[in-house]
């Protein structure tokens, strides 16, 4: 498998929210690093089963995790269990900048040009899916747009593409990528968002986060606040990748993006901490978790 492969796998920003894997990959990136990395075998299916996630299944997903160059077994003491493989900190951090960093809106733009020889169709499409996935709106075919703040991030990922799609064809035929940075969109920037990006889903995506999430109790114990930190945090988790910081004056008074960003901050402040405790107490009792991220 190709470096750009295995990044796709191991990173998969296209993979949805409420999976059972999808669940334990949330576990991972949010709970994992604070308890030192590792948690026994056993207590993963606990922390599972405490999201509704039957044994059976939260064994599989704990493979699939494997597999895709995320977890790695490793028994400790004698204990069976799973670590978090060092090559998927990288992935893990680039997550945490866009899940956890301050919500900016776009005031600059990117516009980014593709063209790829045919017989790279497969490089191509896998590409656009990527772009659209790290929050790239579409202007035409072969040309995306984005907010200027994705700069580094979208270089990256269309370098390695290039890259490794220029080794695979005749240099004649290689892709021609080209970043504009600092572009100001002219005339309606309203119409223009609602061309370019599915701006209904992005808002129902919102409007679900604040129903689900805006009116819950205050929990009475660690176990309940982990549970409703996972879930909130892998519902939460995709959207500022569908909403990258879409500007709310082109979107109308009502566009729901702050509030959900604000829901989001508060269930943090109020739940993480309790929810890293209860994960060290489950998964690895005989370690004391650090602060938290």
């Amino acid at each position: 498998m190709t470096e750009l492969a295995t990044r796709v796998v191991r990173d998969d920003p296209e993979a949805a929210s409420g999976s059972a894997t999808a669940l334990l990959r949330t576990v991972v990136g949010s709970v994992l690093r604070p308890i030192d990395g590792w948690m026994s075998a056993a207590g993963a299916v606990r922390l599972m089963d405490a999201l509704g996630v039957p044994a059976a299944t939260a064994r599989s997903s704990l493979a699939r995790l494997c597999a895709r160059g995320v977890l790695r077994r490793e028994p400790r003491g004698g204990v069976a269990g799973y670590a978090l493989d060092p090559a998927a900190v990288p992935m893990l951090e680039r997550g945490d900048a866009r899940i956890f960093g301050e919500r900016v809106e776009a005031s600059r733009w990117l516009l980014l040009s593709l063209s790829f020889p045919e017989r790279a169709r497969g490089s191509r499409d896998r590409l656009r899916r990527r772009l659209a996935a790290l929050g790239c709106g579409t202007v035409a075919d072969g040309l995306w747009i984005a907010p200027a703040a994705l700069e580094g991030e979208l270089e990256a990922e269309l370098t390695a593409a290039v890259s490794v799609t220029s080794a695979d064809v005749h240099p004649s035929g290689s892709p021609v990528v080209a970043m504009f940075a600092d572009a100001a969109p002219r005339g309606d920037l309203a119409a223009g968002l609602a061309r370019w990006y599915d701006l209904p889903a992005i808002r129902a995506a919102h409007e679900s986060f604040l129903a689900r999430f805006g009116d819950l109790p205050h929990p009475l114990d660690d176990a309940q606040a982990f549970a409703t930190w996972m879930r909130a945090l892998d519902e939460w988790r995709v959207i500022p990748y569908r909403d990258p910081g879409l500007p709310a004056a082109a979107l109308g008074p009502d566009w729901p993006g702050a509030a959900s960003a604000e829901l989001f901050r508060r269930l943090r402040a109020d739940l993480e901490e309790c929810a890293v405790a209860h994960a060290a107490a489950v998964a690895a009792p005989d370690r004391i978790p650090v602060s938290a991220r």
